[in-house]
């Protein structure tokens, strides 16, 4: 673990950032506070799905530039830097190799939407390299990774946003703080709810690497594979060398939300099972999964945290996910658009219909009634032994967390971050251990304390993967 790489000129990128790493701490605390009208020069990293998303995000605050696209494949370099173009942004300086892009000073943020499997390797280099970062859910791969990451951004003192852009919503923001003020008395139980549609992704022949595409760095830290469809774009999320299945993908979000009601750090007890059903296809991950967490609490009295994944037909709890929760308008991520249409949500792996029944969301139990929150941007309250309707709100959702983010940039107050790595971290160790327990089909016990599996080599094994040379996360950030 830790080697260098092997090649002279990312030898020679290793050897800058370690020479910049003993300073890099003093500079990044010495750095000016940005003033409103100082531009902050961004790079987003992936292009092709959710990054597109940062692009825009980006675009619509002010003084801040996109002046660099990061992308693995040029084919998706080419299009996004003509979708800019439309978009009135100057045309960004290209890369292909995101070690390259590090090396660039002018680089004041990176904006990171890869694969899983790139997420913590890419944010630990941006640290080293004195850059700040947002980096999306989940943040990393496996869990050893993601406690490497807080490692490293802690040491370089670096503004790190986690994307989870629930922690932004209005709605949900104040339904948190209804619950931490008794709305609902004791909260002793918390339930995230991932009940999406999803396509079987079928089975498809290896093929030979696209042009343009450098398949070696695509694969980065993952083995490498024969390239296949279903090991390359979004499907990656259904294998286990560069995804964590759905639990990681949507239910990353949920099961933040689920922790950050109940008010708890990280469990003590793990169990998970569930399965691959209705298909017979190249997905490895489950598309039917249950979890359960067990928490200590400083009083003594346990809290429990149960976690669903449902890939087909279900049911709405609480009526999650329909229009008559949020007063009669589509929570963001609950039903399916309307006006999707079955190309488009066989693309996206939503299954046959556009008005798929998605269930997005979180319920929470407490001595004095419940609260359920609906998608990113509504909750509603239910109190009493009568369930009477309690507070309610519905805020849709805009560009906030990609704000807040900036703003925190530009302050260098990362006490200010509404999701700070630290918590992106805790949530996305929940993802880990329950995929943990499922593939070794057992319970998992952990010491919150120390950060560690007792007593269980495999799933400490399992929990801190391998890595493919020279895409290896060092030991010592």
């Amino acid at each position: 673990m830790g080697q260098e790489l092997n090649n002279p000129g990312r030898r020679s990128f290793l050897r800058t950032s370690a020479v910049a790493a003993a300073s890099v701490a003093t500079a990044a605390s010495a750095r000016k506070v940005l003033g409103a009208n100082d531009r902050v020069r961004v790079a987003v990293i992936g292009l092709r799905g959710r990054g597109w998303d940062h692009v825009k995000g980006y675009h619509s605050l002010s003084n801040v530039e996109i002046a660099y696209f990061c992308d693995v494949d040029e084919n998706v370099l080419s299009k996004r830097c003509g979708d800019a173009e439309k978009l009135g942004i100057a045309k960004p300086k290209t890369y292909t190799d995101v070690r390259k892009l590090l090396e660039d000073k002018n680089v004041d943020a990176v904006s990171i939407a890869t694969p899983n499997h790139w997420h913590s390797l890419m944010g630990i280099w941006a640290a080293q390299a004195g850059k700040d970062i947002y980096i999306e859910k989940p943040c990393s791969h496996n869990w050893w990774e993601g406690r490497q990451l807080v490692r490293a951004v802690n040491k370089y003192k670096i503004i790190c946003e986690h994307g989870s852009q629930c922690r932004s919503s209005a709605a949900i923001r104040e339904a948190m703080d209804q619950m931490n003020g008794g709305l609902i008395g004791d909260v002793y139980m918390s339930r995230g709810l991932c009940y999406k549609w999803r396509a079987s992704i079928g089975r498809v022949p290896e093929q030979a690497v696209p042009a343009g595409v450098d398949y070696d760095l695509w694969t980065g830290p993952a083995p490498m594979k024969p390239f296949t469809k279903n090991r390359f774009h979004y499907n990656w999320h259904w294998i286990w060398d560069t995804g964590n299945g759905d639990l990681g993908n949507q239910g990353i979000h949920e099961l933040d939300l689920a922790r950050w009601g109940l008010g708890v750090g990280l469990p003590n007890k793990i169990t998970a099972i569930g399965g691959h059903f209705l298909f017979d296809d190249d997905q490895q991950t489950p598309n039917v999964l249950t979890a359960v967490y067990e928490f200590p609490t400083a009083g003594g009295r346990p809290k429990m945290m149960n976690f669903e994944v449902r890939g087909w037909m279900t049911n709405h709890e609480a009526g999650i996910g329909t229009p008559e929760f949020a007063g009669g308008e589509v929570p963001a991520a609950g039903l399916q658009q309307a006006k999707a249409t079955p190309a488009k949500d066989k693309e996206k792996g939503l299954g046959p219909a556009s008005d798929a029944p998605a269930t997005i969301g979180n319920l929470y139990y407490g001595s004095k009634g419940y609260l359920a929150i609906s998608g990113y941007d509504a909750y509603k309250s239910y109190l009493g032994d009568n369930n009477e309707p309690g507070p309610s709100k519905h805020a849709p959702a805009g560009n906030e967390h990609f704000l807040n983010f900036i703003e925190c940039v530009r302050t260098r107050n990362a006490a200010n971050l509404h999701a700070p790595i630290e918590e992106g971290y805790r949530s996305t160790t929940l993802v880990h251990l329950a995929n943990a327990s499922y593939r070794l089909g057992r319970t998992i016990h952990f010491d919150p304390d120390k950060e560690e599996v007792i007593n269980d080599g495999e799933a400490t094994e399992l929990l801190k993967g391998t890595y493919r040379s020279p895409y290896v996360v060092p030991e010592n950030v």
